[in-house]
């Protein structure tokens, strides 16, 4: 790379047809894995019909920057991730909405966390939240701290050393606990376990029918067993690292049955009607008076999803299912 390159201005070359000039900025990694012909290909494909490209979405992932554009009738997307002058990531994806995004759980919840931490996955289209593809998972959240835009302190291949590794997690509503699982071992950081993608989780029974799930706990540190009745805020164990997890992380959503496997994802009302989304950071609420007392890239390519590289980060978390 000879020149530098403006990032807002991609739907700009995208729509003349300079390609070449995309794929001049895409790291090696990119391009060992697609070559220049086959991306001119792809995006030429992309491109036809389409009057123009506006940005959606503009927001930090990780150390890198996300953009994200649409086209003049919402249906396609054009998807990068850029760090340093380089584009790590680049996808081109059918832009896809559910009518579920207007259905809210009758319960007002709070995020189970006692501290700050990093929305790392949420919102409602697959480029702030990858769980949104899947129905049993749509309006998941992923949760991390963070601080100096890293999750760990020093050492990577540490669970220890991750700022999220044995932080309490919460009830995010009273209800009953109808699942415990707590015996699955932490991975090392960067492996995950695909033979049980939950890991340690709870699964806790609210009114209207509604269920919260939450999942990769530290090996035996959930608190509470089946049968038992929590408090909104009750410490229910530590966030770890295990199951389909490559670093400490929450996961929490609710859901319109008790199996995770199979229930339905509803999208969360939360308490003072907040909505995080990806790239925020959200703040435990304060106490109540009543709270002590009574969460590989594909080998084929194809026009529509040439994700090519991405760092490895959180979870998959359900795709080997």
């Amino acid at each position: 790379m000879t020149t530098t390159i403006n990032f807002l201005h991609i739907p700009v070359l995208f729509k003349s047809g300079d390609f070449g000039v995309i794929y001049d900025h895409t790291s090696e990694e990119f391009q060992q894995l697609v070559s220049r012909s086959a991306f001119e290909t792809l995006c030429r494909e992309f491109n036809d019909g389409v009057r123009y490209f506006e940005l959606f979405l503009q927001s930090p992932f990780g150390t890198a920057e996300q953009l994200v554009w649409l086209d003049n009738n919402g249906r396609r997307a054009i998807q990068l991730l850029h760090e340093n002058g380089v584009i790590i990531s680049f996808a081109l994806k059918p832009f896809v909405q559910y009518a579920s995004d207007k259905t809210y759980t009758k319960n007002r919840y709070e995020l189970p966390i006692c501290d700050d931490w990093y929305v790392f996955w949420g919102g409602t289209n697959v480029f702030e939240n990858y769980h949104y593809e899947y129905e049993n998972q749509r309006y998941a959240y992923d949760l991390v701290r963070r601080q100096n835009n890293s999750t760990y302190s020093s050492n990577s291949q540490l669970n220890e050393h991750y700022y999220a590794f044995g932080t309490r997690v919460v009830a995010p509503l009273h209800g009953k606990v109808v699942k415990v699982v707590d015996g699955i071992a932490d991975n090392v950081p960067g492996d995950m376990n695909t033979a049980h993608p939950a890991g340690n989780y709870v699964v806790l029974k609210h009114s209207h029918g509604e269920y919260s799930f939450l999942a990769h706990f530290q090996q035996h540190s959930i608190v509470v067993k089946e049968g038992d009745t929590v408090k909104q805020g009750q410490i229910l164990g530590k966030c770890g690292n295990s199951g389909n997890s490559s670093e400490a992380h929450i996961h929490f959503h609710v859901m319109d049955g008790p199996v995770w496997e199979k229930a339905k994802s509803i999208r969360i009302q939360f308490e003072d009607n907040v909505a995080p989304t990806q790239g925020d950071v959200v703040t435990a609420p304060p106490p109540r008076e009543k709270r002590d007392i009574i969460d590989t890239i594909d080998d084929a390519i194809t026009w529509f999803d040439i994700l090519i590289f991405v760092p490895r980060i959180i979870g998959q978390f359900f795709r080997n299912l």
